[in-house]
């Protein structure tokens, strides 16, 4: 887990991509994204570093798929911190972000609160 690279602002988990490697999150200017990202860019509208700093239930742009969404729930309940710990222990537990390209153990899910659930506790 590389921890200093923490959460998108669409509560993606960037601390255990490991999809691109020389990503340095949204806003350090490498992001390929930049362009169409809609969660970057109605975040920075709102002057608010991430979607889960947002007094609205948003699913537009990535927050409509479930895992970036779930994991925004998680850090708007929780914190943000509360969700670096519980994703840094289940992957200390073999719980894994990708496993095959962008598809890992977190995408199992069609409902939010199962998805929020596991995120805490690890299990199914």
């Amino acid at each position: 887990m590389k921890k200093e690279l923490g959460i998108a602002r669409c509560g993606l988990a960037c601390c255990l991509c490991s999809e691109n490697i020389t990503c340095k999150g949204c806003d350090s200017g490498d992001c390929p994204d930049t362009e169409w990202c809609e969660n970057r860019k109605c975040s920075t509208e709102k002057g608010i570093s991430h979607c889960y700093l947002c007094d609205k239930d948003c699913k537009k742009g990535i927050l409509s798929k479930i895992k970036p969404y779930g994991f925004t729930q998680f850090a708007k309940r929780y914190g943000i911190e509360e969700l670096l710990r519980c994703l840094e222990e289940n992957e200390k537990n073999g719980i894994v972000y990708h496993r095959e390209g962008i598809i890992g153990d977190y995408d199992d899910f069609d409902d939010v609160e199962e998805l929020i659930s596991f995120i805490a506790n690890g299990k199914y």
